[in-house]
């Protein structure tokens, strides 16, 4: 098990302050969302080794909420609402840096505590989430870019984080979708993300992109009910929609 009180950065300054409340330091004024310490490890690995490995280190981000959202708002910051801007986790990595991408991967994490179990259970049900997303598109051919489509399943539930991580210094709407909504915009994300979180807030809103994060939830339900858990087993955030 990864022992976060040795993870430094090769410059030496260590990414772990025990005792420290968040901070808050991005100039967008919304605080930061932590990565999982094993997604900052893989990404330090990489960094150390010749030649990167660059589908390994996307395919490490992609798999944690946490890590994916704080690149994507650093290239928010950096290309702002640009058309060619970086929209693929990937092309943000090669364009912005690795250096960079670890580093604002591991702002979020500012203190040794294990991570209560709202977080653990919405990162693994976004991932979930995120994986079904991807295969539906790559079957329904056309339909939607499978990576567009993991994104989005990815980020659907990010409208529980203000409650999540006890954002209390910022003003948040206390509809989920309205804060994802707010997410978007004040990070700048790539305009399918944008356009995803608006329609998620329209009333009777039956959107393509609703469609697929239903028929998503579908496919994760049905595969715990099959589970030998059975419903005792499902994780309070399973239930999480836009």
């Amino acid at each position: 098990m990864l022992n976060p009180s040795v993870f430094e950065f090769p410059t030496g300054r260590s990414i772990f302050a025990e005792g420290q409340p968040f901070q808050y330091e991005f100039a967008d004024e919304l605080p930061n969302v932590p990565a999982l310490p094993e997604t900052l490890l893989a990404m330090d690995l990489q960094l150390r080794s010749c030649p990167v490995d660059l589908c390994g280190v996307a395919d490490a981000v992609l798999a944690d909420l946490g890590a994916t959202l704080q690149i994507l708002r650093l290239a928010g910051r950096e290309y702002g609402n640009a058309d060619d801007r970086p929209t693929r986790i990937e092309d943000c990595i090669c364009d912005l840096g690795l250096n960079a991408c670890l580093e604002a991967a591991a702002n979020g994490i500012v203190r040794r505590a294990p991570y209560s179990q709202a977080i653990v259970e919405l990162w693994t049900h976004s991932r979930e989430i995120a994986q079904y997303c991807r295969l539906l598109a790559e079957l329904e051919l056309g339909a939607f870019r499978p990576q567009e489509a993991y994104l989005a399943g990815l980020l659907h539930g990010i409208g529980a984080l203000p409650e999540i991580l006890g954002w209390d210094r910022c003003e948040f709407p206390s509809d989920p979708a309205r804060a994802a909504r707010r997410m978007a915009e004040r990070w700048r994300f790539p305009a399918f993300l944008k356009d995803f979180f608006r329609e998620a807030c329209m009333p009777g809103n039956r959107s393509r992109w609703a469609r697929l994060l239903d028929d998503a939830h579908q496919l994760t339900m049905d595969s715990w009910a099959h589970c030998p858990l059975g419903d005792a087993g499902l994780p309070a955030a399973a239930v999480l929609h836009c």
